[in-house]
């Protein structure tokens, strides 16, 4: 059965199935290739008579990630869970009309219905939504809609030429679109939580401190994502000389423009290698060298005039109610992922940066062996591997969603700490493994998540967090108290879901002043 709704720029027909409507690749914006390659995104031309809206949008130009290397001697299960969740992301199709979304709303619509707006991660490399059925949603009483946008070099090159940020301004683009549209799906445009995790997360903590994206939403949830992952705007531009340097062309944005698609993904990659072999914060600067991810948020003082964690802390964003959280295992995906985990040894952990790169603890500011003394006493168990992730975990999630939590504690709107602790078996509570469960989709057949939830994850889990999410989209109040800088009240989720009062109080106190 077919549903027909007018938007600003014509008609769209989308399909309806169990009482929902979805309507799948409608633009938001203008393709931005030809004349607006690299440039800030256009309005969508408007279109005659009825637009189709019931296959998925294509994607925007991406590098596909790296194939992992196998699995590493003593970790084959958890190279089993991982393998087919990564080969699912690299069959993602790309194509120049990109900047698009899909919705999910109930069918008949209604009036005023809560409206969440997913932004999906991907280290600020990869954008797809094939992986996000938002039906779940719209059966809960919820429009939701998950948005592409440009990432890369298309989305965060820096010219220091008045353009910056092209993949957080194709958001807010986005989120303009569902202002002036939303409620011809009977969605309330005053009535929005954007909710992502990862770079999707730090992109919200990012919105957060963004000027032209204040007033597009209500309510945020960042999910292992916070508001510390940004790049200097000096260093932004020695990445940008270099990326002009391996294509062989002058470093402007006419050049750099002027190259197709698959060039620039080449030089791309092979940049992306040259920081993977060398991550010198002298050639590269300190906070790409430590992230290893070249195309962060710029600091270019207009689109983001300052670092977003300082913003937040002075006030912006202050009326937005933000439930932030983490996973217990976050980064201990990526040492499975990459092979290393079974390799890590204590003399690594306390050596040199300059022998062992990021597997030392000295790259995130610690003193080596006062740190391991510490996360060995915390977790006596743990192999040095387990240990390197914990403190990466620490690092890139946990003590920046605990900033992010203290400094938007305020009486003008409400903060909430989670934590994800469900252990997936051979794997742990690692990164991304909450998302099937706010979406309830944790069948092991899901695209890219199902590999990582083993044979029987539990659906009563599923019930509890997205009722939760659902909840707190509807009415800001997630369900458990607020978190305030005396009791820190943290919902830890799990197969029996509990509040815990200040769970991470050896964390807070071990980087105080580090991170």
């Amino acid at each position: 059965m077919d549903a027909v709704v007018r938007t600003v720029s014509g008609l769209l027909r989308g399909n309806v199935a169990d009482g929902v409507a979805s309507f799948l690749g409608v633009p938001y914006a203008a393709p931005p290739f030809g004349a607006n390659r690299l440039r800030p995104p256009e309005p969508v031309a408007a279109w005659a008579g009825v637009r189709g809206a019931v296959t998925l949008g294509a994607e925007p130009p991406q590098v596909a990630p790296p194939t992992p290397t196998g699995p590493p001697s003593g970790a084959a299960e958890d190279w089993e869970a991982v393998g087919g969740a990564f080969e699912a992301v690299k069959r993602a199709a790309v194509s120049e009309d990109c900047l698009n979304l899909n919705l999910w709303t109930p069918d008949p619509p209604g009036s005023g219905l809560p409206v969440m707006v997913w932004i999906q991660g991907g280290m600020f490399e990869l954008s797809s939504t094939a992986a996000y059925d938002g039906s779940r949603f719209a059966r809960d009483g919820v429009v939701c809609v998950v948005i592409n946008w440009r990432p890369g070099a298309e989305g965060f090159l820096f010219l220091d030429d008045g353009v910056a940020n092209l993949g957080l301004l194709d958001q807010v683009a986005a989120l303009e679109w569902v202002r002036e549209n939303i409620a011809a799906f009977g969605g309330d445009p005053d009535n929005v939580t954007v909710f992502g995790e990862s770079a999707g997360a730090m992109s919200i903590g990012t919105l957060l401190a963004m000027p032209c994206a204040e007033g597009l939403f209500r309510r945020a949830i960042l999910q292992s994502g916070a508001a510390h992952q940004v790049t200097p705007a000096e260093d932004a531009l020695r990445i940008a000389h270099r990326l002009a340097d391996r294509l062989g062309v002058a470093p402007t944005r006419e050049a750099i423009a002027d190259v197709g698609v698959p060039r620039l993904l080449a030089a791309q990659a092979g940049l992306k290698a040259e920081l993977l072999t060398d991550p010198d914060p002298d050639r590269w600067g300190e906070a790409v060298a430590t992230s290893t991810m070249p195309w962060q948020p710029v600091v270019d003082g207009d689109v983001l005039p300052s670092l977003p964690i300082e913003r937040i802390r002075a006030g912006s964003g202050r009326d937005v109610d933000v439930v932030i959280g983490t996973n217990t295992d976050d980064w201990r995906l990526w040492l499975v992922v990459s092979g290393a985990i079974a390799s890590i040894t204590e003399e690594i952990l306390t050596g040199p940066v300059t022998a062992y790169g990021h597997q030392s603890l000295a790259a995130y500011g610690l003193a080596p062996a006062t740190a391991l003394a510490a996360y060995r006493a915390r977790y006596p168990g743990s192999s040095p591997g387990d240990l390197l992730a914990k403190v990466q975990t620490d690092w890139w999630m946990r003590i920046p969603a605990l900033a992010l939590a203290e400094a938007h504690v305020s009486p003008a709107a409400s903060t909430y700490m989670y934590e994800f602790a469900w252990a997936s078996p051979g794997l742990g509570a690692v990164h991304a493994l909450e998302v099937p469960f706010v979406f309830d989709t944790v069948s092991p057949d899901a695209p890219l998540f199902g590999p990582l939830l083993g044979a029987d994850p539990p659906q009563a889990l599923a019930d509890t967090m997205h009722a939760a999410w659902v909840s707190f989209a509807r009415t800001g109040d997630p369900g458990w108290p607020a978190y305030d800088l005396k009791r820190r009240a943290t919902m830890r989720f799990d197969t029996t879901s509990v509040v815990v009062d200040d769970p991470r109080s050896w964390e807070r106190a071990l980087w105080h002043g580090i991170r």
